[in-house]
């Protein structure tokens, strides 16, 4: 069977980052600067993803802009035809570094917010004066012309200010916004306990965020994300285990999605000893739950089967013990009920004892 190149490449050029959010989906081992990729791989990378019809390169991390390469690479990258698109906190970004990113062709940004009240912002991310630096930046990629996407990160501690802060994207010149709670990886799942939202918070920002899309038809796009935890389907996770996405970690390893290493039974290529393409079609561990026939057999007879195809393996791994089982945050897994007592009580706990990710910029 001819399998069809992904649509987006996700390069985590770095996991080395300013900030230590709480909700980081980084992993809990993260990879050091001294076994990152250079340049001249990430050109071959990039070169690969092109000639295989990958149509979007994402400049991830960690914090991607502190790689010294970053201009070179979005240059590299819109020069063999890749859209460009940068996914930053956007606290290391001055208005000269915007104006040689711009020059080399990068077209789209998505600047992260932890919320629209400083303190609030300060206290999920471990890091003073990046909301002030944020609102600075956004204002600098307006005068550019650039494309902003505003990606706010929803947990209980900053659930009431969710029309703020589609307000403050609308102030920002944001054509779009992302009102994503916390999906549970990596920090996040370590800090769970002390970001969930209640269900009642749930349903009111449902609601803020309806009246909000049918106000800013026509001027502003809003997708909402809601905690899987509280839902009676899985969401398509990565749009379906290697299908429309592929990611490369910051030491070359290529992977279906962010997460799929906490799998320990799979086994997965590094792009510098096979081609990305081959890696794509090949690799056992992108076969082994790509398609309905990947799924688990409740799944393959669902009629949401090629809506959520099968929901998320990393998280059947994590919730339910087994990557083979069925995504708990569906209603038809029997450990369903389980994870939404488990989002009700956590919810209630009040903790804001944050783990903080592990700082690095060395």
């Amino acid at each position: 069977m001819t399998v069809p190149p992904p649509l987006a490449l996700m390069m985590e050029l770095t996991h080395r980052c300013p900030l230590r959010c709480a909700y980081c989906s980084n992993p809990l081992a993260l990879e050091p600067a001294s076994q990152e990729l250079d340049t001249a791989s990430w050109r071959r990378v990039l070169d690969q993803a092109a000639a295989m019809g990958i149509l979007q390169v994402h400049f991830s991390g960690g914090e991607p802009t502190v790689r010294s390469d970053l201009e070179d690479l979005v240059g590299h990258a819109a020069s063999v035809g890749l859209y460009t698109n940068l996914i930053t906190s956007g606290v290391l970004l001055d208005s000269l570094r915007i104006d040689a990113l711009a020059a080399r062709g990068l077209e789209h940004v998505q600047l992260g917010f932890q919320d629209c009240d400083p303190a609030g912002s300060e206290s999920i991310s471990g890091f003073r004066g990046g909301f002030e630096r944020k609102i600075k930046v956004a204002g600098w990629l307006r005068q550019r012309g650039l494309a902003l996407t505003v990606n706010a990160v929803m947990t209980r501690h900053n659930a009431v200010r969710a029309g703020a802060l589609i307000d403050l994207a609308a102030e920002l010149g944001a054509r779009r916004v992302e009102i994503a709670n916390v999906q549970y990886y990596g920090w996040g799942l370590l800090n769970r306990a002390a970001l969930m939202p209640t269900r009642d918070q749930l349903i009111e920002m449902t609601a803020v965020v309806e009246a909000a899309r049918q106000r800013l038809t026509g001027i502003m796009v809003i997708d909402y994300v809601i905690p899987d935890y509280y839902a009676k389907r899985p969401k398509a996770c990565m749009g379906g285990w290697a299908r429309r996405f592929v990611n490369v970690t910051p030491t070359g390893r290529v992977l279906p999605c962010h997460a799929a290493e906490t799998i320990p039974d799979l086994a997965f290529d590094r792009v510098c000893d096979r081609p990305l393409a081959e890696i794509w079609t090949d690799n056992m561990a992108f076969q082994k739950y790509r398609g309905i026939k990947g799924m688990p057999a409740t799944c393959q007879h669902c009629d949401h089967r090629e809506i959520d195809w099968g929901g998320c393996r990393c998280q059947a791994l994590a919730l339910a013990g087994a990557a083979d089982a069925v995504d708990p945050t569906c209603e038809r897994s029997p450990n369903h009920d389980e994870i939404q007592a488990i989002a009700a009580r956590e919810a209630m706990t009040g903790r804001t004892d944050f783990v903080y990710r592990q700082r690095s910029l060395g």
